[in-house]
């Protein structure tokens, strides 16, 4: 749902009404957007936003597209917005927002305008969809004489296309990325390689080409070339083949090989966004110690696959379309930094940074702002602590920053922005490289408008002005005010924000669509949350309305926000965010999990830590490492061994009191039982959910110490660490929580016991919360400390061993991180992240994405699909199938493609074999279901049956070991070592219970 950014400032000056006409102020007033009539042609939180933004600014006349696939494809995915707009003569229904081909694109632009036309719409909004950086659309709007809210068509032009966008970035002197971005016009001048042939092309096509150009001696080859190209796209005639483009594309891919040694080349088309149409290759070189003309030439083979994966996904494979293709260095430790962008055509104005880099398959997570009051905070806050390396670092981004926003104001100039764009850039350390602009409002634009707001001032009186918070309430004005509006002043609202982008993902961030959701616990005070309307309960009734996820569309689900005065504040919001959420469902699955312990991650590091988009799967792949030791880990045989552990302390201890021995054993299994499951249902539950058990490895590292020998040692009171970690797991005690989500009451009871009992120990001592080795060394005294009598003292030194007893399970938890060798992935004192080789290893993070989401269950002699999408067994129309009957295949050779979340998935054989049957028969196409049998198979190795006494076996192993690491002799502080003290039972019952 969208808010009203107003209530969330700190700065008074930005609480206002958005209707602009009721301002007593002529100025102001005549800035009014009510009589806009615009048509949202978008779907998701962007569409729901415009509506309130709109409503909010007194806009009354707006409509909206629906498509088929919103509510008639996909049952109970019905755009919940439609629960507002009870209007149903503002809502136009259309089979699809975009079309599938280029002639359905077309079609719909006709039939989008024809809409507006009909319906009395004078602009149209196209949200962050594709659409909106579509300048043919953009075109054909203006020349209907509608306003588009949004860059006008030459912009769109100028700076939309990734191509284009590059050279003009050349041309005003912004740095970009070594590529090349002409390889269209050099498969064309390969074949037909002179000025002659170019020009006879021209003319034997027909080709309307400015007759100026083709007279221009001074132009190269290449720009002679992409002029007549371009004129063969109005003409829909193709002037090479798919083939022959691949070739080029192949020869540029050895080129730059051999210029940049060990390094992979990035293939993007110059349409695209949102990930997709990019594709990486020459992994075989990273790290190769001899990268041979084999090699090489091996590598770039690759090529001509990749180009036809990335046309058909950008839909760009038709006859006359644009198929460039950006031939680019992949920078490979690069952050991804963007500009939020706003002009006019005469002025820009940049409006800070917002860091991407932490996202995977090119599809961002997490987004965090980057702006330069921030980083002037946080430099003096780093200054203070003596942290020069951190202090050097931050500085090192804010000259970066300053830099950015300099060339992106200046390339917004030269392509007259007249709305709002991104400048997009990757950084690698103190360099930085001009990307793309993406030509439309972006998804995370909210992370900007939590940090600035801008206010419009009358240049003939200071004091009259007006302040707008939303980029989209801005863009409205930009197309009705476009040349009246002068240059804003931005003003700061608060210094950090972060977003998180919920996803229909699995454990393993797979795409998993087809889930219904059944339930949303409401936002909590600070939450900011665009889903559509999703969790917008039914206005009759009051109750949760069910909502399918379907894979029609992209896998976002809601966008998370929280702000803070500094970048902690914002992350701890956003950690209590995501902490409180609740979202239930029927085969759903959501990356929730992943976001709490990738920002924890941060909180128990340093959120000013500088990640490279090649963090993610190395992080993935720990957090596999972390459940595939956690499956070894059985926690109730722990305590159970536990127990028995203290059994034979005490039976020890009191080996010449036979009597004793026996009441004091029976009193303390009494106890231990007691604390069953107090101790192991958060240790479950951790080791159950490795996101989390990420999470609290990182926040509590600061807990514990390993010795030599690889005992753990507390440093904080294992009480104080137990109750934060059913905090941490949002299992605390709540009345209205369900008891299987919280802590039960008489566990909650006893926690709240010990905390009293340990707080009050401490602080007579005078000691910190992390003092807690020094207050062990003073119970560990016989002698009465602190003005105790004998016998209190005996009590206070039993209650603490009693309510300790156990606690140390805990530490098996340390174990895992320590056998994983999960702080090894690490932050530098200069905030660069070190990640571990081996993290790296594609195999590794191979088999670790199948530890974190196991396969489907499937027979030996079948292979079915990994998940729910839309099937093809090709590689692009007319293409011969991967695989047919009576063939063998080898492990790691392609069998099939997923299309789910408009990304197209290549899955690949697991292992070798011969298919026996195709049993996927529907075609190209089809919509098939996770654990669908495709082909039934021979494999060419049998299969083993797992033995599972084996792997329990192992299991009690395992756990015996770390156990081992994590009990201690409490003999120093335990009673029962020191004859005359009172059975430690008893006295814990006497002193504390």
């Amino acid at each position: 749902m969208a808010h009203t950014l107003g209530s969330y400032t700190k700065n008074p000056l930005i609480h206002r009404d958005r209707r602009l006409g009721t301002s007593t102020s002529k100025w102001v007033a005549s800035f009014s957007c009510e009589d806009l009539k615009p048509l949202i042609v978008c779907r998701g939180p962007i569409r729901k936003e415009a509506m309130d933004v709109y409503a909010e600014m007194g806009i009354t006349h707006f409509g909206i597209l629906l498509s088929e696939k919103d509510s008639i494809v996909y049952p109970n995915a019905l755009a919940p917005e439609l629960r507002t707009l009870t209007d149903s003569r503002r809502v136009h229904r259309v089979p699809d927002y975009t079309g599938a081909s280029k002639e359905e694109r077309v079609e719909r632009i006709h039939q989008i305008i024809s809409i507006a036309i009909d319906n009395g719409y004078d602009s149209i909004f196209a949200g962050y969809g594709f659409m909106a950086e579509d300048d043919e659309f953009v075109a054909a709007i203006e020349k209907a004489g509608l306003k588009f809210i949004g860059p006008c068509s030459a912009t769109q032009s100028g700076a939309g296309k990734k191509d284009e966008a590059k050279r003009t970035a050349l041309s005003v002197n912004v740095s970009v990325t070594p590529g090349i971005d002409n390889v269209t016009a050099r498969t064309l001048v390969k074949k037909h390689p002179t000025r002659e042939k170019l020009l006879a092309l021209a003319t034997s096509d027909g080709l309307k080409c400015d007759p100026a150009v083709l007279g221009d001696t001074k132009l190269s080859l290449e720009e002679l070339a992409d002029h007549i190209l371009y004129a063969s796209y109005e003409r829909g005639v193709d002037l090479f083949s798919i083939e022959e483009l691949c070739a080029q594309v192949q020869a540029e891919c050895e080129a730059m090989f051999k210029k940049y040694p060990n390094s992979r080349v990035r293939l993007k088309a110059i349409g695209g966004g949102g990930g997709k149409g990019q594709r990486l290759l020459g992994a075989g070189l990273l790290h190769a110690k001899n990268a041979d003309e084999a090699l090489i030439k091996k590598e770039a083979s690759e090529a001509p696959g990749l180009v036809r994966e990335i046309l058909n996904e950008v839909k760009a494979n038709g006859i006359g379309d644009n198929k460039n293709v950006l031939v680019e260095l992949n920078i490979e430790q690069t952050r991804h930094n963007e500009i939020q962008l706003l002009g006019n055509g005469q002025w820009c104005i940049a409006l800070g940074g917002r860091d991407c880099s932490l996202q995977m398959h090119e599809q961002k997570l997490l987004e965090v702002s980057v702006t330069q009051e921030g980083l002037m905070t946080e430099i003096e806050r780093a200054r203070a602590a003596g942290k020069d390396a951190e202090v050097k670092a931050l500085e090192s981004d804010l000259k970066v920053l300053k830099r950015m926003e300099e060339e992106s104001e200046r390339f917004g100039k030269a392509v007259g922005l007249d709305s709002a764009s991104t400048f997009e850039c990757i950084v690698d350390r103190d360099r930085h490289y001009f990307m793309e602009v993406n030509t439309r409002i972006q998804v995370e634009h909210r992370v900007t408008e939590l940090c600035y707001v801008l206010k419009f001032v009358n240049p003939d009186d200071a004091n009259d002005f007006f302040v707008v918070e939303s980029l989209v309430e801005a863009m409205a004005l930009l197309a009705r005010h476009k040349e009246r509006l002068p240059r804003p002043e931005r003003i700061v609202r608060f210094n950090a924000s972060v977003e998180a982008r919920l996803n229909a993902t699995d454990a393993s961030l797979s795409p998993h669509a087809g889930g219904m959701i059944r339930y949303w616990s409401k936002p909590i005070d600070g939450e900011i949350r665009d889903d559509q309307g999703i969790s917008m309960v039914n206005p009759d009734t009051g109750l949760f309305v069910k909502y399918r996820v379907a894979g029609a569309y992209d896998s976002n689900i809601a966008l998370l926000l929280t702000k803070g005065e500094d970048r902690r504040d914002s992350y701890e919001r956003m950690s209590d965010v995501i902490q409180s959420a609740v979202i239930r469902g029927t085969d759903l699955a959501t990356n929730l999990e992943f976001h709490y312990g990738l920002v924890n991650w941060f909180l128990g590091r340093n959120v000013m830590a500088k990640p490279t988009t090649r963090f993610v799967v190395p992080y993935l792949t720990l957090v596999g490492l972390l459940k595939d030791t956690a499956n070894k880990i059985d926690p109730v045989y722990a305590f159970l061994q536990m127990k028995k552990h203290y059994t034979k302390l005490i039976g020890d201890a009191y080996a010449d009191q036979p009597e004793v021995a026996a009441k004091e054993v029976k009193n303390m299994s009494t106890l231990l039982d007691r604390k069953g499951t107090l101790i192991t249902r958060p240790i479950e539950r951790l080791l159950n959910d490795p996101h989390l058990l990420s999470g609290w490895l990182s926040m509590n590292i600061k807990n514990f110490r390993l010795e030599e020998n690889g005992k753990v040692v507390w440093l904080r009171n294992p009480v104080g660490v137990l109750a934060e970690t059913y905090d941490y797991l949002h299992m605390n005690f709540r009345p209205h929580k369900p008891a299987a989500e919280m802590i039960w009451n008489h566990d909650n009871e006893l926690l709240q016991q010990a905390l009293r009992f340990s707080r009050t120990i401490r602080e007579h001592f005078g000691l910190a919360r992390d003092e807690y080795h020094t207050l062990t060394g003073i119970l560990a005294n016989e002698e009465p400390q602190g003005g105790f009598d004998a016998a209190m003292w005996q009590q206070i030194r039993s209650a603490h061993f009693g309510y300790e007893a156990g606690l140390e399970l805990l530490g098996i938890l340390f174990q895992v991180g320590f056998h994983t060798k999960f702080w090894d992935l690490k932050v530098e004192e200069d905030l660069e992240i070190t990640i571990p080789e081996y993290l790296t290893d594609a195999d590794l993070q191979a088999r670790m994405k199948k530890v974190l989401v196991p396969p489907p269950a499937t027979k030996a002699d079948e292979i079915v699909a990994v998940c729910g999408g839309m099937y093809y067994g090709q590689e692009a129309p007319g293409m011969p199938p991967f695989v047919t009957e009576g063939m063998h295949f080898e492990k790691g050779q392609p069998l099939y493609i997923i299309e789910v979340m408009k990304m197209f998935n290549k899955v690949y054989a697991p292992f070798s074999g011969t298919i026996d049957k195709i049993i996927m028969t529907s075609g190209d196409g089809t919509i098939v279901s996770k654990g669908q049998p495709l082909f039934k198979v021979t494999p060419d190795e049998v299969f083993v049956e797992v033995d599972t006494a084996a792997l329990e076996k192992e299991k009690r192993t395992v756990t015996s070991k770390y156990l081992q690491a994590v009990l201690y002799e409490p003999v120093a502080a335990a009673p029962p070592a020191a004859k005359k003290a009172k059975p430690a039972a008893e006295s814990l019952g006497a002193a504390a219970v």
